[in-house]
């Protein structure tokens, strides 16, 4: 999801025994000084491409969704991600979570190198599509009203095919091979 779709999301977006989430809008920051109202969180109904769309999700996400709503007391109505503990209907920001949350857990990983939050969404994207995944469904998963947008995830998989076929022999019990076709 685009970090506007998920601070926007609330527990009436969660189907929660068919484990789906439903995009149906998000939240755009504005600066005090483009804003036309002042305000500086702005909700919009549906994401970038103005059709809301479904994501099947784990089952684990979906029992830590719950648990959420339940510790929290949330309404269908409140955020899942507020900028406050509890019931709320301020999303948090891009820049409280970057400086309280992202950049204190990059540290603690010991990566070596700066992740963005959104290259989350990249990874998400390349891995399916190095799993197989067919790129009209990648793109239906990730909002994308282009099909051009999508296919710029491929340019990260030089070596996909090899990587299935090194994927399926692993989990078939047979021996990966090398470039050249050894065991």
């Amino acid at each position: 999801m685009r970090w506007g779709e998920l601070v926007a999301l609330r527990p009436r977006h969660v189907d929660w025994p068919e484990a789906r989430i439903r995009v149906e809008e998000t939240v755009l920051e504005l600066s005090k000084r483009n804003s036309p109202t002042g305000q500086r969180i702005v909700f919009k109904g549906y994401p970038k491409d103005d059709e809301p769309r479904t994501l099947a999700v784990t089952r684990e996400l979906i029992a830590v969704l719950q648990r959420r709503v339940d510790d929290y007391r949330l309404e269908p109505d409140h955020l899942l991600f507020p900028s406050t503990e509890g019931p709320s209907l301020v999303p948090v920001s891009r820049n409280t979570f970057r400086t309280k949350v992202w950049l204190p857990a990059l540290e603690e990983a010991k990566l070596g190198f700066l992740v963005r939050m959104h290259d989350l969404r990249h990874a998400h994207a390349s891995w399916l599509l190095a799993g197989g995944a067919d790129l009209a469904a990648v793109m239906e998963r990730l909002g994308h009203r282009q099909i051009m947008t999508t296919q710029q995830y491929l340019h990260t998989l030089p070596d996909a095919a090899h990587a299935r076929s090194t994927r399926d022999r692993m989990r078939s019990g047979r021996p990966s091979l090398t470039p050249n076709g050894t065991a």
